[in-house]
């Protein structure tokens, strides 16, 4: 059997490589979902701003792309059992590092909106 040589084509300068929008939402979200402590993720707000803007959205998570640079904010419900600014930053480092990792995009900003503590699994042992 004779081998086959696996040749990558050099790039070429009009080559362009383009990511759906989708692509950035599913990063940040499961990103965001993989640090203890977030639940899961928020509603994502509404309104003329993304309606107009075109701001992709979906399931807690909201993206601006500008010049190859990400803002990303996102939406979660977090554990009451944990510290939230800790929880906050958990998910802004997880969403920068998958993001400049997965994508090799520069990350402006990675807002994280605390939208409920979820109180509902916890249960009063006296009751």
């Amino acid at each position: 059997m004779k081998a086959v040589k696996d040749e990558v084509n050099p790039r070429h300068p009009n080559d362009t490589v383009t990511l759906a929008p989708g692509v950035l939402l599913t990063i940040a979200q499961k990103a965001t979902l993989s640090v203890p402590g977030v639940l899961r993720m928020g509603g994502t707000p509404g309104g003329a701003d993304r309606l107009f803007r075109r701001v992709p959205a979906a399931n807690g998570v909201q993206i601006v792309v500008d010049d190859g640079t990400v803002t990303a904010h996102l939406y979660v419900v977090a554990d009451p059992t944990v510290n939230l600014r800790e929880l906050c930053v958990d998910v802004q480092k997880a969403v920068t590092r998958s993001i400049r990792e997965l994508l090799s995009m520069k990350v402006e900003s990675v807002n994280v909106h605390v939208e409920d503590v979820d109180f509902g699994l916890q249960r009063d042992p006296e009751a």
